[in-house]
Formats: structure tokens, sequence, C-alpha cells
């Protein structure tokens, strides 16, 4: 019987997703043995600075990468809203699966709604993305970073640490954790970041048994949408210490492209958004990218990392 070892985090939700893709494997491929190389990422284990200030881009994926390289996993299994645009040298990012509900969510065990939370009220999130986007709506509220895992930060919300937090909707549904929350909030409003709700399954390049399961499980019109989120992310050059939301979506036979930078503050924000015909849609994250460039979007940009966790001291970790 033929082996294929998937590296993943060790995160619950990682492995809910890397068992989710070994039953796929599994169910297509009768004759291949599925394994897992469960990892603690450094993301994983940096838990007293604010993800912005671990070190850059890929501090959830550099680990599975080093293990695909070292000949010990021959699949990685990444939320792709994790994966930088850049990928080794060795290694492809091959598929993408169908990507599901992209919402932010606002859980609360005291308030309905944002519309519900007091002037002041504190609202935890690791996100700039989402600190810019809800300081934007609601600048009277105290937006404070919020790490651990998924449960860890659930427990915190519980134990009245913050009066509201605001996570991905797509995890908390996976993991059946909606039910424990009195009132939760899909935020219309906001803006996903690049590749949010989608897997990228990333694999050792010359591995050509790992190349055809990956092509098993490609959405290309999940693939087509996030390819453009990531064209746009990589022109831009938008690190981690900057508010970027980026988001395609297939509506009526063509793209939707909305894009969203500022200070994560939510005092100086740049939107944009424009529609491509799908078979005029190669590049269009480049061209969102150039048109806001040209509108000043990397000044823009420096001046959000200035201000970024200013009252933090920005280490190298």
């Amino acid at each position: 019987m033929k082996k294929i070892t998937i590296a993943t985090r060790a995160s619950q939700l990682a492995l809910w997703q890397a068992y989710h893709i070994k039953a796929r494997i599994e169910e297509s491929f009768k004759d291949i043995e599925v394994s897992l190389n469960e990892i603690t990422s450094r993301g994983d284990k940096i838990l007293d600075k604010p993800l912005a200030l671990v070190g850059g881009k890929g501090h959830f994926t550099k680990e599975l990468e080093d293990e695909m390289l070292a000949g010990n996993a021959d699949i990685a299994v990444h939320s792709l809203k994790d994966v930088p645009t850049f990928i080794p040298d060795g290694l492809e990012l091959i598929s993408i699966t169908k990507r599901q509900d992209q919402s932010d969510v606002l859980l609360s065990h005291k308030f309905e709604n944002l519309d519900a939370l007091p002037e002041g009220a504190v609202v935890g999130t690791t996100s700039l993305r989402r600190r810019m986007q809800i300081l934007a709506k609601r600048p009277d509220l105290q937006v404070k970073d919020l790490r651990g895992n998924v449960n860890t930060r659930l427990r915190k919300l519980k134990d009245g640490e913050y009066d509201a937090i605001i996570l991905a909707y797509i995890g908390l549904k996976r993991l059946d954790l909606l039910k424990d929350i009195p009132f939760v909030e899909k935020l219309e409003f906001m803006i996903p970041p690049m590749g949010q709700a989608a897997l990228g399954i990333e694999i050792v390049s010359n591995n050509l048994l790992a190349k055809e399961i990956a092509k098993s499980l490609d959405d290309r019109d999940t693939h087509l949408c996030t390819d453009i989120e990531r064209e746009f992310i990589s022109e831009i050059g938008a690190g981690c210490s900057a508010p970027v939301a980026i988001n395609a979506r297939i509506i009526d036979n063509e793209i939707e492209l909305r894009a969203m930078i500022g200070y994560p503050d939510g005092t100086k924000i740049m939107k944009e958004s424009d529609t491509f015909a799908i078979d005029d849609a190669k590049g269009a994250g480049i061209k969102m990218a150039r048109k806001m460039i040209s509108y000043g979007a990397l000044e823009l940009l420096d001046e959000a990392e200035n201000i970024a966790f200013k009252d933090i001291r920005p280490e190298r970790l």
C-alpha cells in the first residue's frame, strides 16, 4: 500500500482540517494509507506577543515546510490565510479547497450584537484587519489583543476578560463551538483577509503522487478567487504589521473584488472595489493593488506599520 504523510499544526482546528483532508484522500484513493505529522508551530508557541510582532509572514507554516523539505512529510495542510505569497524552492502550493463561509463573528455572553455594546466595551481580537474595521465602525470601543487557541479565547470571554471577541465563523463551526455562545453576530460589513475559509495544500515539488492527490482536492472557483487575493498582497507588499483586507468572490459570472487598508485604529482608511469578467480575472489583484498604490497605499501602509502596537516594543522573535 502506498503511503502519504500530511504535515499539520497540532492545534485543535488544524487537526480537524488535516483529518478532513485525510478522509477525503482515503475516500478517493483506496490504495493509499495516510498518516499525520503533528507539529507545534512558532505562532502557536509564542502567546505573549501580538501576532504582528511574532516575526513576519509564515509563523504558522515554516515548521511544516521544513518537515517537508527534510523528507518527513509529503503534503502540508494550511489555513490558506496563513500561507505567505512566497513559497520556498522545492515546494508548491498546488490546490485550494472549496471555500466555506468567510464571515467574521462577534461573540458575547452579555450583549446581543455590536450595536448593543456600551461605550468603552472591551473587544478582543488578534487581527489588525479586524481592529481597523471594528474601530472604524465603533471608535468608542476598547480593542485589546487576544491570543491562545480557540478554546482559550472562548474561556477568556466566558470569564469576563472581554465584553466581546471577534473570531472567524468557520473555525467555530468546524469545531461545533457556536452552541455554547449566547450571542453570535456575523459582521457582514467586514472584508475578510486573503484566503479566509479555504485550505491550501502544499506539496514537495518532485513528489508525483502528492501532486496527483493534491490536484484532486482543488476547487477551480476558489483557486481563482484566492489567486487574485494573493496577487494583491504580493504586489502591494503588505506585511503582518499592516491592517489589510482583500476579498474576491464570484457573483453572476463576474469577480467582485474588495480591498481595504488603513490605520489599525480605524482613523484613516483607503477602500476600493471593482468587478472583472471571469475570463479577464487573471491579474485583477495586481490591477487593484497598482490602483491603490497610485492613490498613496504604500505611504499609508508605512504609516500604519509605524503606529501598529506603538506601545509595545517591536522585537524580532
